[in-house]
């Protein structure tokens, strides 16, 4: 149900889910995807990229990896609670032209948001600091921002990759295929039924159990429709 100032309106995942065609990765600061492994964020602030600018971001998976990037990252962009994070976070830079998804994550809720004062009331949810959700607001001005509430789950068993000149760029979804062209996955991928995410769910443990999560979206259903 939308609430009642309008300010938000929730995007169906079961419309998502009708065009899920395919698993992906979804491109992500690096250290966002710590903060989501840690628990300490819980939620993705989305407009699209440069490539994406007309359409602006689109919720096309509702179960994907969360692949680290380490462009643009940068401390005046984040939270002083979760600045030093960062550091540690680069050291682990991919190194040889090697990738590390230690992630996955399903999509539970979807917000678009046109009232920036529904943004204040998100700060505990996601590390970055007004001045950079400022800029994200600012940019393609006529496209909401979706707010995308996340169920991540932390992988044992990472998933190595080569960094491919095809994965550069300002674009939101890598498609799995791609992605998982070198690694273990590629052969189950291509010859049996269900997604690469399917296959790693097994070996992967939620960041939050099933009530402690339940609680956190209980929450963030009522801040986002206050």
């Amino acid at each position: 149900m939308p609430p009642s100032d309008q300010s938000a309106t929730e995007v169906s995942i079961e419309r998502i889910k009708a065009i899920d065609t395919t698993t992906a990765a979804l491109k992500e600061w690096a250290v966002v995807c710590k903060a989501l492994e840690e628990g300490r964020q819980v939620i993705l602030l989305r407009k699209g990229g440069i490539m994406e600018y007309r359409q602006g971001f689109e919720v096309k998976h509702t179960d994907f990896f969360l692949y680290p990037t380490f462009e643009h990252q940068s401390k005046e962009s984040l939270q002083p609670n979760y600045v030093n994070k960062l550091d540690t976070v680069l050291q682990n830079a991919p190194v040889n032209n090697r990738n590390r998804i230690t992630s996955c994550a399903s999509v539970v809720l979807v917000k678009e948001i046109t009232n920036k004062s529904v943004l204040g009331r998100l700060e505990k949810y996601h590390i970055w600091n007004d001045h950079y959700i400022n800029l994200r607001v600012s940019y393609n001005p006529k496209r909401p921002l979706n707010v995308v509430v996340l169920r991540v789950y932390k992988m044992n068993t990472p998933l190595e990759v080569d960094v491919k000149p095809e994965l550069a760029g300002c674009k939101s979804w890598i498609p799995v295929q791609l992605l998982l062209s070198d690694t273990k996955l590629q052969q189950e991928y291509d010859n049996q039924s269900g997604s690469a995410i399917d296959k790693v769910k097994p070996d992967c443990k939620p960041v939050f159990n099933d009530s402690e999560f339940t609680e956190i979206l209980t929450e963030l259903q009522e801040v986002l429709n206050r």
